[in-house]
């Protein structure tokens, strides 16, 4: 399995805790609907050791491998989550696959 990682920064004059409830009640729904997804994961950035944190959140889409991504990114249900972005974040995201690596469980 593979996860589409991606790094989310905040959509400039929204507030903070507004965008979180957004992705996380709105948002979150519509994305849990890609087809072949496996898992989702929210990890909202609510705190960081010195000030505030440097972005919004990071999400994990997994999916069984970048072939079923790229069925997906042909949906409907996709063209809907990539459009709702910009109702709670920055569109301009930085995104990469990735793979688990436990250290400690």
């Amino acid at each position: 399995m593979i996860a589409l990682t991606i790094v989310l920064n905040e959509k400039p004059g929204m507030d903070r805790g507004e965008a979180l409830r957004y992705w996380r009640e709105t948002h979150g729904p519509i994305a849990g609907k890609l087809p072949g997804l496996r898992r989702y994961v929210q990890h909202h950035a609510v705190a960081a050791p010195e000030g505030e944190p440097a972005f919004l959140g990071v999400a994990s889409l997994y999916f069984d491998d970048q072939d079923a991504f790229a069925a997906a990114t042909g949906s409907p249900e996709f063209s809907a989550a990539v459009a709702d972005v910009e109702n709670f974040a920055d569109p301009q995201m930085t995104m990469a696959f990735t793979e688990d690596v436990v250290v400690v469980d």
